[in-house]
C-alpha cells in the first residue's frame, strides 16, 4: 500500500476499496460545494458509484497510467488528489485535486500539490507537472500560483459543467524549474 507522509498533519493514501463508503459520505455531505467546479457529481449518486471510480482507479494505476490518493488531514479523510494521468513518452503528470470545504483555508491542498509534484520529480522522474483549473474557480487557481507553477495559457471551452462551458487556465512546472524554487 501506497501512503506517503507530508508533515505531521498530512498524508496520501492510494485509493482502495476500503476507502468507498467514507469517499462517498464526504463526497456525499461536499456535493452542491463541488458541483460548482467538477463535472462528476450527478455520476455518483451512491456508493456503487464510487466504488466503481475506485475499481477504475486501481485499474489505471496498475497499467500505470495514474495515481489517484485520499488525502488524510490528522488521519482523517478530507478530500483527493493524485495524477488523473501520467504521460509516459512526454514525462509529464497532471495533477487534480477537490478538497471538503471543512478543510479549506489551512494550506492543505498547496501542501498537496507541493509533494506531488516533488514525487513526480523525484521519484517518477518526470520533467514536467501540469495543473489545470477553471478560470473563474480562484481557490484552485491559486494552488499553482503559489507554488510558482507559469501560466502557459487558457483552453477555451475546455470543460461542460451541466450545464455551460468552462475555460481552463494550464499551468506547468518543469523539474529544473522546480529545483530552483523549492
Amino acid at each position: 500500500m501506497f501512503l506517503h507522509k507530508i508533515d505531521e498533519e498530512l498524508a496520501l493514501k492510494l485509493v482502495d476499496m476500503n476507502d468507498a463508503e467514507e469517499m462517498f459520505q464526504l463526497v456525499d455531505t461536499a456535493r452542491e460545494h463541488l458541483k460548482e467546479w467538477l463535472g462528476w457529481l450527478d455520476y455518483t449518486k451512491k456508493a456503487e458509484d464510487t466504488k466503481e471510480f475506485i475499481q477504475g482507479c486501481m485499474r489505471s494505476y496498475a497499467e500505470n497510467k495514474s495515481m489517484n490518493t485520499v488525502i488524510l488531514y490528522n488521519g482523517k479523510m478530507v478530500g483527493t488528489a493524485g495524477y488523473n494521468s501520467i504521460d509516459w513518452s512526454n514525462r509529464t503528470a497532471y495533477i487534480g485535486y477537490w478538497l471538503h470545504q471543512d478543510y479549506q483555508g489551512k494550506g492543505i491542498m498547496t501542501r498537496v500539490a507541493k509533494a506531488l509534484t516533488d514525487y513526480a520529480f523525484d521519484y517518477h522522474k518526470l520533467n514536467k507537472v501540469d495543473i489545470r483549473a477553471a478560470a473563474e474557480n480562484k481557490k484552485s487557481r491559486s494552488i499553482p500560483e503559489r507554488l510558482g507553477f507559469a501560466e502557459e495559457g487558457t483552453i477555451r471551452q475546455a470543460e461542460w459543467l451541466y450545464d455551460h462551458y468552462v475555460d481552463h487556465v494550464v499551468y506547468g512546472m518543469l523539474k529544473d524549474e522546480w529545483k530552483g524554487c523549492s
